[in-house]
């Protein structure tokens, strides 16, 4: 059986774009295959009562992500720009995402849109936005945002976000390894260390 790890990522979580920006690279480098799996964090945040990300809610803890998030990029190597709108609804690039799930384009697409979010400062809310992503993939930009608009596409979206919840999932970025839950970008290291122990 292949060792495999689950991404569940949102795109308006900030370390979700980091952990998408490193992903990759380190599964490889310990024979790990990564199953990306878009959610929202909408839903979740409801049943707890919130009405906005926690970051914009309890303004110490944001201010401190914000630092947070410059430094590790700095370190890093990645590029960074704080967008100008916190969150962004990620609504119809999440859904494009699962129309793509399963597939080998998912992965560039969703750095794509972290990339034009978090080092652009773009509106990935925008389906303009996200069709110039798209051509810039060389990807087929108007059937993939029309297929973000259809029923099944918003069923399987909304099925992920179930299955998050299910799971016990409560923010992003998480990773499973079989049942085993992580979350945050600081816990990439060693849930990739327990899926390669197999």
């Amino acid at each position: 059986m292949a060792r495999r790890l689950e991404f569940w990522f949102e795109f308006a979580s900030t370390y979700s774009y980091l952990a998408a920006e490193e992903i990759e690279e380190k599964a490889k480098a310990v024979d790990v295959d990564v199953v990306w799996r878009p959610f929202l964090l909408g839903p979740i945040f409801a049943g707890q009562g919130w009405s906005d990300s926690p970051f914009n809610l309890y303004p110490a803890k944001g201010a401190y992500m914000w630092r947070d998030m410059e430094r590790l990029c700095e370190r890093k190597g990645i590029a960074w720009r704080p967008p100008s709108v916190f969150p962004r609804s990620g609504l119809l690039a999440a859904r494009v995402a699962a129309a793509l799930e399963g597939t080998d384009r998912l992965a560039p697409f969703a750095r794509a849109v972290y990339h034009a979010n978090f080092a652009l400062d773009r509106d990935i809310s925008d389906p303009a936005v996200l069709e110039e992503v798209l051509r810039e993939l060389s990807f087929e930009a108007e059937e993939l945002l029309r297929r973000g608009t259809e029923d099944d596409i918003k069923v399987r979206l909304r099925a992920n976000t179930d299955e998050a919840i299910r799971r016990g999932v409560f923010g992003a970025p998480s990773f499973f390894v079989k049942d085993e839950l992580f979350w945050g970008g600081d816990r990439l290291d060693q849930a990739l260390e327990m899926a390669a122990a197999g």
